[in-house]
């Protein structure tokens, strides 16, 4: 399925159904790349706007190395936590007031599974806020192996990590309370294939049949019951 087929919206009258679509996974798996790819192809056809989350994780690392400063666990976790859940809350007010497809690089998942990867909990504070935020429509788990995402990382040339710290990264993915709802996909091969995928996503979500309001479905039902 191609978005070339489905209208921007529903009626010229009427705002664009909006749509959120969350992209995560470990360092490496391309979520940055494929959301801005993502936004330039979706944004030829419907309004579309991508939103980053990141918690600011490479800057402080590099900052710590320069400094030659062992920053415990806990606290980067706090510093990087207030980072991402700052970035989330701003971007999902900007994304109640957008009309089209809105993109997130990155969301509480990311922050929650590298807790995980740390020996940390998920965090109470990340659970509530998770709860109590909107949920994405949709949150893809770009599945990349860490071998490959430590080539990446290497040839990018900005940052380094270890392929048994992503291993641990991407376990803490895998054991979130909510993974069983992500889409997968796999991001090992060519960016062309991953867009692909996103692209089916995306059509898949949008030509669903739109909910009647909660008040009309309940009169609805009221009204067969009879």
């Amino acid at each position: 399925m191609t978005l070339s087929a489905l209208p921007a919206s529903r009626s010229s009258s009427r705002p664009a159904r909006r749509m959120v679509i969350a992209l995560v996974g470990i360092d490496g798996a391309g979520k940055t790349t494929a959301a801005a790819a993502l936004g330039r192809l979706l944004g030829t056809t419907i309004p579309t706007m991508v939103l980053a989350n990141p918690a600011g994780r490479r800057t402080m690392t590099a900052w710590t190395a320069q400094l030659g400063v062992a920053v415990p666990p806990r606290v980067l976790d706090l510093i990087e936590s207030v980072v991402r859940v700052t970035n989330v809350l701003a971007n999902h007010v900007r994304a109640r007031r957008f009309g089209g497809v809105v993109i997130l690089d990155r969301h509480l998942h990311c922050q929650q599974a590298l807790r995980a990867a740390r020996g940390l909990p998920h965090g109470r504070l990340l659970a509530v806020l998770a709860r109590m935020l909107p949920a994405p429509d949709v949150v893809v788990f770009l599945d990349v192996s860490p071998e490959e995402a430590v080539r990446r990382i290497t040839a990018r040339g900005v940052d380094s990590e270890r392929v048994e710290d992503l291993r641990a990264y991407r376990d803490g993915y895998l054991g979130l309370p909510g993974v069983a709802g992500f889409r997968r996909v796999e991001a090992d091969g060519p960016l062309l294939g991953v867009l692909d995928e996103l692209e089916d996503i995306v059509a898949g979500w949008r030509a669903r049949p739109v909910p009647p309001p909660r008040a009309i479905g309940r009169f609805r039902q009221l009204a067969a019951q009879r």
